[in-house]
């Protein structure tokens, strides 16, 4: 079987390596000289803790699975099995976490509500005030800037594998053949369409107008190296009120009760921070929903970001050396993890896994290509 692959990033190139993996001849297109949308522009977390139970839940496990086995055979993927701590503060905060041990799945996640003194025993450098913390041990993490190059690198070793950088696709033609603005048609049993935040143009003509994805803003920041071992990745009680898994009578009491700073509320914040490799800090972050988005990014969530980090580390903040905005494609519906759309014969639309995207996008391929009889 032919299979073309049209996008790059994470979503796309997991599909690229099911094709690979099963036998089949693929060719990738990219319209960048790489990637640099979203699967770029994330925490490179594998974030299990906060899915929604069920068909979420189940794909952000599969994914972490196959992430591992892929983190083994490509090791500059920089696979970590790091697990993630949400220090909470308060009866408030607290009753939230103890909710989500109390879940049915909390062991599926590995969830388990530490004191103080036990998650600094799984995390040194957390020396801020907390009361106690929810320890998600299925959560784990790669090096998002350089994950897709070292997935390609492998997938370039097959000769049934064509990367194509640098090319748009501007048509499909009768079938699954699709032309790119090179003028060249590359001809295949199967496309998919994993454009990204990419939703106009082409993705607009096959689909229609009633796509039922929008696009999400986000703005983040990296530090210079902490100095010492971040050894989970730490979220803070914000995050509560953004995943699915938290929603309980706890948190309405919680939203009730200790509303969100200003900031964070006008951002729609919650803390993430991830170590990278090099010892700096992925930290985030905000979420727009309202277009036309802005252009350029705001201090006011970083100075917000900031001081939550110091309240949890106990120090100050390393000198942060980068900020930048990114969007990613969601679904409407909260409760379905992407869409997945025949637009033509033998051509599929796949996207909107929303901050989904980097942990799931390996079950996702993995169901395509299932669902396809890859």
């Amino acid at each position: 079987m032919k299979v073309t692959v049209v996008g790059a990033g994470v979503v796309g190139t997991m599909h690229a390596w099911q094709a690979v993996e099963r036998g089949h001849e693929v060719v990738q297109i990219e319209r960048e000289a790489e990637a640099r949308g979203a699967s770029l522009r994330n925490f490179g977390q594998i974030w299990v803790s906060g899915r929604a139970g069920g068909e979420e839940l189940e794909t952000a496990l599969r994914a972490r699975e196959l992430w591992e086995e892929i983190g083994g055979r490509v090791p500059a993927l920089g696979f970590r099995p790091n697990g993630s701590l949400t220090p909470v503060r308060g009866d408030l905060e607290r009753a939230v976490a103890e909710a989500a041990v109390a879940r049915p799945d909390a062991a599926a996640r590995g969830y388990e509500l530490l004191t103080p003194a036990e998650a600094r025993a799984v995390n040194p450098a957390l020396r801020g005030a907390f009361d106690a913390a929810l320890y998600c041990e299925r959560d784990a993490a790669v090096e998002p800037r350089t994950a897709q190059l070292a997935l390609r690198a492998e997938l370039l070793r097959h000769p049934r594998y064509t990367f194509l950088p640098g090319r748009e696709v501007r048509e499909v033609i009768g079938g699954s053949a699709v032309r790119d603005d090179h003028g060249d048609v590359h001809s295949a049993d199967v496309v998919v369409l994993a454009t990204g935040a990419w939703l106009g143009g082409l993705v607009r003509e096959l689909a229609g107008p009633d796509l039922p994805v929008r696009r999400v803003r986000l703005q983040m920041m990296q530090t210079d190296p902490l100095g010492e071992a971040l050894t989970t990745s730490v979220a803070d009680a914000d995050s509560f009120r953004y995943y699915p898994a938290y929603a309980s009578d706890a948190l309405d009491r919680l939203d009730a009760d200790q509303p969100q700073p200003p900031t964070a509320a006008e951002h729609r914040m919650q803390l993430l921070m991830v170590q990278r490799a090099d010892g700096g800090l992925t930290i985030g972050d905000t979420h727009e929903y309202e277009h036309p988005f802005a252009f350029d990014t705001v201090e006011d969530p970083y100075d917000h970001l900031t001081g939550v980090v110091e309240s949890l580390l106990g120090r100050p903040l390393p000198t942060v050396r980068r900020r930048w905005a990114g969007v990613y494609a969601q679904c409407t519906d909260p409760s379905r993890v992407v869409h997945r759309q025949q637009v033509r014969d033998g051509v599929w639309l796949v996207t909107g896994p929303g901050g989904r995207g980097m942990t799931c996008a390996p079950a996702i391929a993995e169901k395509t290509a299932t669902e396809l009889g890859w």
